[in-house]
């Protein structure tokens, strides 16, 4: 049986798994500058820094979830989370920026296989109607970090150099993933947090429960329908690639066959998944309208979001000309909205329905995306506050909501391709606003002296940049309209706490549904 202290510490592994991947993010942002210098590097090796861990990272999250599924979602966690330790010592350790390059892949791949963990551990541990505040604690810690990031990088470079950023997550992720290895949870079934006495009656002696999972079948195991996850792999590999040359570089040949190996790719590996008999994705399930719903909210949100982000940071530095300090202080409210907002989700979900919340949630979002479209040079710093407090207020709303849906959809078994897809969602969803965005503010900036702006400069005059953004911003807002709009397929009502039959009571290979899910999923 799975007790409350195996509870907290699945929790708290979770936790520190995903902040130590969001942090890594951002405090590398800060160190880049730097790092190219020491090291002698061009800007384009730089940003590989960055490119190499997405794409190693968003091609293989899908996969790393399913081999989770099959063989143990603490194991795969512990492996990740050891090798992000690894590979950040190397990184800080590195004598020039072709190791860097090298090891962010290599750090791109255990993350990887972390990520899809961090979920699928909550999803096998915890009640499926307990499992709101676990992933709403984990939304908070994520913004909890994206606030102290800039600031904790910032600082480690000006006193230690940009080595130190790096080795920073290096021995909590140790003590994280050696834990995961020495504690094991007992496979004994998720538990239901309720007194057996409720279900079985006293004038007879319980019902012997199975609570492991039926032994997989060895040719099945042996099966991990390879061909879908490189089909899949490859989909993603060009589609990221793809977005992130197209700021730079513009629609190409290139860029034109990146994309269309993307959806050949995706054509294929669909077909693959529809004739195989052990899909790595199964069709069921992602083609579910609650799921396809949370995923679509998921991408449109980051996309918004991030997309809008990209601007606002310019627009602080270049037009307001605040440094970076000031910048990010501007920024604060969104982070403190999203550690604020996301234990609030999570009970406005359980009484008003994913639905209902999450329609609200995009809304604030889109509000908050149109109000930083109206600022200026004369705009004031409440002004800019609230703009961001909005999208806090919704992102960290529908962080929680979109991901605790897909949660709920899947089985035991397919908890970790639940995560997968869930981390892909938001993988490529800032990677799509960051270019979209780029494009736009490049498309429609004012062309001074008859010359066009290049496909990956967002710099000219204040004047030329607050007419872009006027007009980039608005239409980064109806890409979040657009997730509200696909917020209706979700889940309307909360689902029951007091059903009879609750799911947790089923056997783990998740067959047949319950009553409660089944009512959620015909909503």
């Amino acid at each position: 049986m799975i007790t409350r202290r195996h509870r907290r510490l699945t929790l708290t592994g979770s936790i520190i798994g995903a902040v130590l991947v969001a942090l890594d993010g951002t405090v590398l942002t800060i160190a880049q500058p730097t790092l190219q210098r020491d090291l002698h590097a061009s800007f384009v090796q730089v940003q590989w820094t960055s490119t190499g861990y997405l794409i190693a990272v968003a091609s293989l999250l899908v996969f790393a979830g399913r081999l989770g599924d099959r063989y143990g979602h603490q194991r795969l966690f512990a492996l990740g989370i050891l090798g992000f330790a690894a590979t950040s010592a190397g990184i800080g350790l590195a004598p020039g920026i072709g190791w860097v390059i090298g090891l962010r892949v290599a750090q791109g791949i255990c993350g990887a296989l972390l990520q899809p963990a961090t979920l699928g551990m909550l999803r096998a541990t915890y009640p499926e109607d307990q499992l709101g505040m676990p992933i709403a604690l984990r939304t908070s810690a994520i913004g909890l970090s994206a606030a102290a990031g800039p600031v904790l990088g910032g600082a480690l470079v000006a006193h230690l150099g940009w080595r130190a950023v790096f080795f920073l997550t290096v021995l909590p992720a140790l003590v994280t993933g050696v834990l995961a290895l020495v504690v094991r949870v007992p496979d004994g079934g998720v538990p239901t947090g309720r007194a057996p006495a409720v279900r079985v009656p006293a004038a007879r002696p319980a019902p012997r429960r199975v609570h492991a999972a039926p032994a997989p079948d060895p040719s099945l195991a042996a099966r991990l329908d390879l061909l879908g996850a490189c089909l899949l792999a490859v989909a993603l590999l060009c589609l990221v690639h793809t977005l992130v040359a197209l700021p730079e570089s513009g629609w190409t040949a290139v860029t034109g066959a990146g994309a269309a190996a993307a959806v050949a790719a995706f054509g294929a590996f669909l077909r693959q998944e529809r004739r195989t008999a052990s899909p790595l994705v199964p069709l069921g399930f992602l083609g579910s309208p609650p799921v396809a719903a949370a995923l679509a909210v998921l991408l449109s949100a980051s996309a918004a979001l991030f997309g809008a982000l990209f601007v606002g940071t310019y627009f602080l530095q270049d037009v307001l000309a605040l440094d970076p300090l000031q910048s990010a202080l501007r920024v604060l409210p969104l982070a403190v909205m999203m550690v604020l907002s996301a234990p609030a989700a999570a009970v406005l979900q359980r009484r008003h329905g994913a639905r209902r919340t999450t329609v609200v949630a995009m809304t604030l979002l889109t509000l908050g995306i149109l109000l930083l479209s109206l600022l200026d040079r004369t705009s004031a710093a409440p002004a800019i506050g609230a703009a961001f407090l909005l999208l806090g207020a919704g992102f960290g709303t529908v962080m929680v909501t979109a991901t605790a849906v897909i949660v709920h959809q899947a089985s035991a078994d397919h908890a970790g391709v639940a995560g997968g897809l869930q981390q892909t969602a938001m993988n490529i969803g800032p990677t799509l606003g960051v270019a979209l965005a780029t494009m736009l503010m490049t498309l429609t900036a004012p062309t001074t002296a008859g010359k066009v702006p290049s496909a990956g400069g967002l710099r000219g005059t204040a004047d030329a940049f607050t007419s872009a953004m006027g007009s980039t911003l608005p239409a980064l807002a109806c890409l979040a309209a657009l997730g509200a709009l696909a917020a209706g397929a979700l889940p309307h009502r909360p689902k029951s706490t007091g059903a009879p039959q609750p799911p947790t009571t089923l056997a783990r290979d998740g067959r047949q549904p319950s009553a409660v899910t089944t009512a959620a999923e015909s909503e």
